[in-house]
């Protein structure tokens, strides 16, 4: 089994395109003709997982958006892989080729849940093997999951100050669900159906202009701070 997934089809189908939804890709330029890359982490230690899918979601809204392909890495699968050594030559095959297509995205959609009150150890082992340099400003979207809002924090206090230390572009808005919001293994709150959407809308012009990619007019709407 592959840890790339389908965003349609988590958590083990192999890796594939994300269907464009949303924003028209006409509207975008590409980049140098190759077609922008949306690689999703999820660092649950677990499958199914509610966190792959959120993870999911916002990677196919993203990638639809920037007319682009997405993919999800699952880290369950890769464990023993990325503990085999201290090393990223240690490493597995497969854990190598997922570092290495994190390492090669245009936009990261990094998520976890809650364990213990931050990431999972997974979640930060992975990372670990990830160059020092090798996300400096690069845009990172941050997700997280949790048993009740009260873990909801997790973004601001735990996530981000770790993509601070890769210099990396992380988002403005983060996106947290409950494990109610994902009941039976879907992104049933429409709450945070609407947050995935602010967010890519807030935050596409910052990518694309970050990018080098033609925004083809489109325009960023601003709502009222009560909206996020």
């Amino acid at each position: 089994m592959s840890p790339l997934s389908d965003t349609a089809a988590l958590p083990s189908a192999p890796l594939a395109t994300v269907p464009s939804v949303g924003r028209a890709p006409e509207a975008i330029e590409p980049v140098g003709g190759r077609v922008l890359t949306v690689v999703g982490v999820s660092g649950s230690p677990t499958a199914p997982s509610k966190t792959s899918v959120l993870v999911g979601e916002v990677v196919s809204s993203f990638a639809g958006s920037l007319g682009g392909r997405g993919s999800v890495i699952e880290l369950a699968p890769l464990l023993s892989e990325l503990a085999a050594g201290a090393h990223r030559h240690e490493l597995g095959e497969n854990a190598r080729q997922a570092l290495d297509a994190v390492e090669a995205a245009d936009v990261i959609v990094a998520g976890s849940p809650a364990y213990r009150a931050t990431y999972t150890g997974l979640f930060k082992l992975f990372f670990d093997h990830i160059g020092q340099y090798a996300l400096v400003d690069k845009p990172v979207v941050l997700t997280a999951t949790g048993g009740s809002d009260r873990h909801a924090l997790l973004v601001e206090h735990q996530m981000r100050p770790l993509f601070g230390f890769f210099q990396a572009l992380t988002l403005p808005l983060g996106i947290f669900a409950t494990s109610e919001d994902l009941a039976g293994y879907e992104l049933r709150s429409a709450d945070v159906r609407d947050r995935i959407d602010v967010s890519v809308r807030r935050t596409l012009p910052l990518i694309l202009s970050h990018l080098g990619v033609g925004s083809g007019g489109l325009r960023q709407d601003f709502g009222r701070p009560d909206a996020f």
